[in-house]
This record gives structure tokens, C-alpha cells and sequence, in this order.
């Protein structure tokens, strides 16, 4: 399957962050308002909280997501919250939201450091992370004063 990958980086660093990183920003708060905890102490915890999302929606259509495709988002989530602990300075906020689109889920970390990207050898597509970033339709990065938000949008069919 031939998925086009979207990676942006919005905004130079948080000293000179734009709007862009604003709307993430309130995007994130937003989700982060809603959702208990607010942060994960750790990248199971944050799984516990994507797979209760999915859950709720498949109660409320009556059907229950593909195992692959729970494990997808299970996969992008632990690499987004691993990275952002191993990486980033520690997660700042972590927010997941179910859309027509799939899942969209936000990390928020202290570093304003750009993430790593890599070249891979499947069409020379750019990624950040390793598998995850390959399950990920689009990856945004918004940087803000004291760190970045990375959004990442995992198709749920």
C-alpha cells in the first residue's frame, strides 16, 4: 500500500515560533483538557489511553477495530511518547482524538531540538521514528517556547 506521507515542521525555533505552533498548542490543551491524565508517566500508560478511545468508539458503532489496526496506533503512539522521554526532555502532554481521518495523536516535549529524520529506502519517503513513522499519514511538528508538539494522524482502516 502506497500511503502518502506528509511531514512538516512548522516554525523555526521557539524563540520565533508562528501561529502554527499556537494552534497546536491550543489544539493540544484542548484534548489535554479532556482526557485524564493529562500526561502519561509512561508510553504504556499512554497505550492504555488510546486503546480505551478505541474501544469507546467501536462500543458506540458496535464494531471492534481490526487487531492490526489497534496495534498500528498502539505502535505510533509508544514510539511518539518513547522518543519524546528518551529525546525530548521529558513529555509535556499527550492528547489522542478519534476523527474521520483516524486517530490523531499529539505529543509535547521540552526539547527545541528538531526531531531526527531519516531517509528510508521505500520511494525515499522521509521519516521520523522507525516503524511508526511509516504507519503515520502525516507527521507535523510545531515548536513553541520550551519545546515542540509532534502530531501524527494513524488511519484507522
Amino acid at each position: 500500500m502506497n500511503i502518502k506521507r506528509d511531514i512538516s515542521s512548522q516554525g523555526a525555533h521557539p524563540e520565533n515560533a508562528p501561529d502554527e505552533a499556537e494552534t497546536a498548542a491550543a489544539w493540544m490543551n484542548g484534548m489535554v483538557a479532556r482526557s485524564a491524565p493529562p500526561v502519561p508517566p509512561n508510553a504504556a500508560a499512554a497505550r492504555e489511553a488510546v486503546t480505551d478511545l478505541l474501544t469507546s468508539r467501536s462500543c458506540g458503532q458496535g464494531a471492534e477495530p481490526a487487531d492490526v489496526v489497534v496495534a498500528d496506533a498502539l505502535l505510533v503512539t509508544s514510539e511518539l511518547v518513547t522518543n519524546a522521554f528518551r529525546h525530548g526532555g521529558g513529555l509535556t502532554g499527550f492528547a489522542a482524538e478519534l476523527s474521520d481521518e483516524g486517530l490523531r495523536i499529539a505529543v509535547a516535549d521540552a526539547s527545541p531540538r528538531h526531531p531526527v529524520v531519516q531517509e528510508r529506502g521505500d520511494a525515499g519517503a522521509a521519516q521520523i521514528g522507525a516503524y511508526g513513522g511509516r504507519l503515520a499519514t502525516n507527521i507535523s511538528i510545531a515548536f513553541h517556547p520550551g519545546g515542540k508538539h509532534i502530531t501524527a494522524l494513524v488511519p484507522l482502516t
